[in-house]
């Protein structure tokens, strides 16, 4: 048995807070679709619904539960952009396809507000994020970054807070300025995910939860996608499982698990705060990120629980780690009690580019966001449809990055993780 399957979700905050309770039944029987879709998170549903809504049939199989990954568990903060520096696009691509490849960020913020507002996703959808700097070297690198999307890409959402613009709205004096980013934002992972599946169930598509696929069998006009307990019969198959791909056969994945680093993130949320006391640390409603390697992230819930999170490795204690971290940035917190605490693996690549494309004519993946999963999800659902449709060359695009593998299996990864961990606490330290 795979090790994420037949698993309930892990209690968090936003399990607690999901709202909507529907448990679909495992598949039993013999199916076929168009296309078959492994992975019910943010990538899986969105490339379903984006197929549904051109008129194909669809069928999804989870292994476990509905947003059971990184899609019922992150911050939900969704971003604009790509974790690497624009200057690296360029160097990557050049500069008209780094253009195309930023416009495409921008639409995976569209994408949000589009599927909000049409099938009425109930998610707490807010508006507002921005990154600080530790220290002025990093502030000169949001400076210059924010020249960039103004002089290269012509985008005018975001500005630049000096240390005391910054203090008006964020109750810390540890950071010494911030790029603000009116579009960019942030929302409850789990209920736009749960969201998601309704729009999919509506439009016909077959979601089996409790169904891991075990193997993949390519025939001469269509390919068998092996279940535990049955079969599904597609002449598409998309791979969304993101940081849980190296834990699939390797007749699944074919190698493409090399590319993906499943890095442990972890998440407190606090007990409910007064508004004064709410407004003691955000007053804004905006989502925020420091500028570390190993970053820490946090937010106002809808209903005022500071979450604040961290990219640092686990450790045996995280919520008091997480709590250390926490009382750093908001020493006003001291007597706050922390309510939940919980973690899982994201899907990080060596470089942090995205990978998205193919592993045979007819199976396609996109992973490894690298911490803009939120977003970039429901970009790779549509350009992956679009490809299944009969257009791939946006998918091509995203092909051109480059993403190094790891070899060596589970063992080398671990290693690397540790060995790459370390480098990064060294480098935020001195840099």
């Amino acid at each position: 048995m795979l090790a994420f399957s037949h698993q309930e979700h892990i209690e968090s905050y936003y399990s607690v807070t999901r709202n909507q309770h529907f448990e679909l039944p495992p598949l039993n029987q013999k199916e076929s679709a168009d296309v078959c879709i492994v992975g019910a998170g943010f990538f899986g549903l969105s490339t379903a619904l984006e197929l549904a809504e051109q008129g194909k049939s669809v069928i999804v199989l989870e292994g476990a539960r509905v947003g059971f990954g990184a899609s019922g568990r992150s911050g939900g903060q969704a971003i604009n952009g790509f974790e690497d520096g624009i200057d690296e696009y360029i160097e990557q691509v050049g500069l008209e396809t780094a253009r195309k490849l930023w416009q495409m960020s921008l639409e995976a913020i569209d994408i949000i507000d589009e599927r909000i507002a049409k099938y009425d996703i109930q998610c707490d959808w807010k508006k507002g994020y921005a990154t600080l700097a530790l220290n002025e070297r990093r502030m000169e690198d949001l400076i210059a970054a924010e020249k960039a999307s103004h002089e290269i890409f012509g985008y005018q959402n975001m500005q630049l807070w000096d240390k005391a613009k910054l203090e008006q709205h964020l109750g810390s004096k540890i950071y010494c300025g911030a790029l603000y980013d009116s579009n960019s934002g942030h929302l409850h992972p789990l209920n736009y995910c749960l969201g998601l599946a309704k729009a999919c169930l509506d439009l016909g598509v077959r979601i089996y939860e409790q169904s891991p696929v075990v193997d993949l069998r390519e025939k001469a006009t269509d390919i068998e996608v092996i279940t535990d307990k049955s079969v599904v019969v597609a002449k598409d198959v998309v791979l969304a499982t993101n940081a849980y791909i190296d834990v699939l056969p390797k007749s699944i994945h074919r190698g493409i698990a090399r590319k993906i680093l499943p890095v442990e993130s972890f998440i407190i949320a606090t007990e409910p705060l007064d508004q004064a006391t709410a407004d003691s640390v955000i007053n804004n409603g905006m989502s925020v990120c420091d500028s570390n390697y190993l970053l820490d992230y946090y937010r106002l819930s809808a209903d005022n629980r500071l979450l604040f999170g961290s990219d640092s490795s686990s450790e045996k204690n995280m919520i008091e780690v997480m709590r250390h971290n926490m009382l750093h940035v908001f020493p006003q917190l001291e007597n706050v009690k922390i309510d939940y605490g919980w973690g899982g693996p994201i899907d990080m690549t060596i470089n942090s580019n995205p990978h998205f494309g193919r592993i045979s004519p007819h199976i396609y993946f996109a992973h490894g966001y690298s911490g803009h999963g939120v977003a970039l999800t429901g970009l790779a659902g549509r350009v992956v449809a679009e490809a299944i449709l009969g257009n791939d060359e946006r998918l091509a695009i995203f092909s051109k990055l480059k993403v190094p593998s790891v070899f060596g299996g589970k063992l080398v990864k671990n290693l690397a993780l540790k060995i790459g961990v370390n480098y990064y606490r060294f480098l935020d330290k001195y840099r």
